[in-house]
């Protein structure tokens, strides 16, 4: 059998160059039969000629360059390109590029098309035959790639699925499976699921279901296509923003109204019935196939999440400095943040405390007071947010004393707070880390005035947390920078964090990802002159993913 693919093949070469031949031979005799012209006319019809035997004798090299895999992956990138009746007919590279051209996809003047399909399955030392770099490609994929993002998402599942995970697939889906068929590619597998209705563009909960009891490690990479499906939202227009232009290696950033924030359900009405058939069998051989999206993540991350499961979720304290005593600027707008992290907190099922105006004394007192609170051995987390001015790894009380953030976090370490023990703590800090000072009219820097004393030295945010594990510090800057904080619209990061909160906890994402996120949304912001930035900063010792649970309610921005 080997030896007659091989014969085919080399039979198959054989035919495309006499047939490269035989069509340049065609094109020079009916020129000649033409009007003879000038000289120059003849001599563009042979430099057209020369460009077309040439890109032939490219696509040639290319073919034998690739082997039986690729020639398949190749096939699959262009199920949404070409006619699948002829794709089945494929033996070889060559068939893909005669029908890439008789569609008109690929001709000499434009190659891009060709040098996706090779960038997309990894032949980078193949993209210099037709004058491209693996960066080059890259550069230009946002604006000429042709591959859809769900034809994407597919490529690298089948990429990662090994041949044990192959193997247990196949024996889950059986009962959908043609029995004729004995083995399978991946690949072959999944067009084999779509052409049964089965796996769309807009339904893949069964590739979810099967990959949730096959490896839930797979489930990433249906996760990333979910959330690129589903729009991101605007960044809040509190302040004249520019935006930063974004590297694209090929992923779609989209972005919509502030109101998207939940996740949508992605089922396909047309194959609904379909759908609900597999839901039945798939609860007969005990493999559950969960009917939303959320379930799956939930279910996906148990064994690498913090327990978020228990009767109560926790206490979530806000302390929040708006007046001091002396000469540190009153924080107008601070009062809607903390009423914003109230709102967003108590959706996430937590406790919410809220104190006002606290003494570098009292703030103290009130670590002490929840450090000995024995209800928090019933509780999976405990959070704390202070809104406040600052310096270098301490906050401001009310009365303009100094309390370190070092000191606040130590309250709740595993001796201190042995309620607390192997549970997760976050603190988020909103308060500047340095001295200089923002003036304009609508903006004001949570910082120290000038002629006020200053910590002798700079603390980084990783030398505030204590040194054990379980805390998170979330700080609205880096150190020795101010924070910035719209006196009638609130703070850039604490409106930020509220807003991803908000739009991320939906969908299943970890803290540290929607951390990331405030980041990338507060860097985008400037003042309204353009000069100002701002950067926040996590530190953790997290030894698992943190996850909300996902309320049932719909986040506070679409309650009405």
């Amino acid at each position: 059998m080997v030896g007659k693919t091989k014969r085919r093949t080399s039979r198959e070469k054989k035919i495309w160059r006499r047939n490269t031949a035989s069509i340049l031979e065609g094109e020079r005799r009916k020129k000649e039969k033409r009007e003879k012209g000038s000289r120059e006319t003849v001599g563009s019809s042979n430099m057209e000629d020369d460009v077309s035997l040439k890109f032939r004798r490219q696509l040639l090299l290319i073919d034998e360059n690739l082997v039986a895999e690729d020639v398949a992956a190749l096939k699959f990138l262009c199920t949404d390109l070409l006619p699948f009746k002829k794709l089945e007919r494929v033996k070889s590279a060559l068939d893909i590029f005669q029908l890439l051209m008789a569609e008109e996809y690929l001709n000499e003047e434009d190659t891009f098309l060709l040098a996706e399909l090779l960038y997309r399955i990894k032949c980078h030392s193949l993209l210099k035959k037709l004058g491209y770099t693996k960066e080059k490609v890259q550069e230009c994929l946002h604006e000429k790639g042709r591959v859809s993002p769900y034809r994407q998402m597919l490529y690298e599942l089948s990429e990662n699925i090994t041949n044990e995970m192959l193997k247990d697939i196949i024996f889950l889906l059986q009962n959908w499976l043609p029995k004729r068929r004995i083995t399978l590619s991946a690949l072959e597998l999944l067009i084999l699921l779509e052409k049964q209705g089965l796996l769309t563009e807009n339904n893949v909960q069964m590739l979810e279901g099967v990959c949730m009891k096959v490896s839930p490690d797979l489930l990433e990479t249906i996760n990333c296509y979910k959330r690129a499906k589903v729009s991101l939202p605007q960044q809040e227009n509190t302040l004249p923003v520019k935006e930063s232009s974004l590297s694209h290696t090929g992923d779609i950033r989209v972005f919509a109204s502030p109101q998207e924030t939940s996740i949508k359900s992605v089922g396909s009405n047309t194959n609904d019935n379909k759908a609900a058939n597999l839901t039945q069998g798939f609860s007969e051989m005990n493999l559950e196939l969960p009917g939303e999206f959320r379930n799956v993540e939930n279910e996906s991350k148990k064994m690498t999440s913090y327990k978020m499961d228990g009767p109560h979720r926790g206490f979530c304290l806000v302390i929040n400095n708006v007046s001091f005593d002396g000469s540190l600027q009153e924080r107008k707008g601070s009062c809607k943040d903390a009423g914003e992290l109230e709102r967003v907190f108590t959706w996430l099922g937590l406790d919410v405390r809220t104190y006002k105006n606290l003494t570098s004394l009292q703030i103290k007192d009130v670590m002490q007071t929840w450090q000995r609170l024995e209800d928090h051995k019933d509780r999976d987390c405990f959070i704390c947010c202070i809104l406040s001015h600052g310096e270098s790894g301490a906050i401001y009380g009310k009365d303009e004393e100094l309390v370190s953030i070092r000191m606040i976090m130590s309250h709740f370490t595993a001796k201190q707070c042995p309620q607390l023990a192997e549970k997760p703590k976050l603190f988020f800090i909103q308060a500047c880390q340095g001295k200089e000072i923002q003036r304009p009219v609508y903006v004001e820097a949570d910082a120290q005035i000038p002629d006020l004393p200053s910590m002798q030295q700079s603390v980084s945010p990783s030398e505030s947390i204590p040194e054990e594990a379980d805390f998170l510090l979330g700080m609205a800057t880096i150190d020795g920078y101010v924070s910035f904080r719209h006196i009638e619209q609130g703070a850039w990061y604490i409106q930020a964090l509220c807003s991803k909160l908000q739009l991320l906890v939906p969908r299943g994402e970890d803290i540290l990802s929607i951390l990331t996120e405030v980041n990338e949304d507060v860097g985008r912001r400037v003042d309204r002159w353009g000069t100002k930035k701002q950067m926040p900063q996590p530190a953790y010792t997290l030894r698992r993913k943190f996850i909300f649970p996902i309320p049932r309610d719909p986040p506070p921005s679409q309650q009405h």
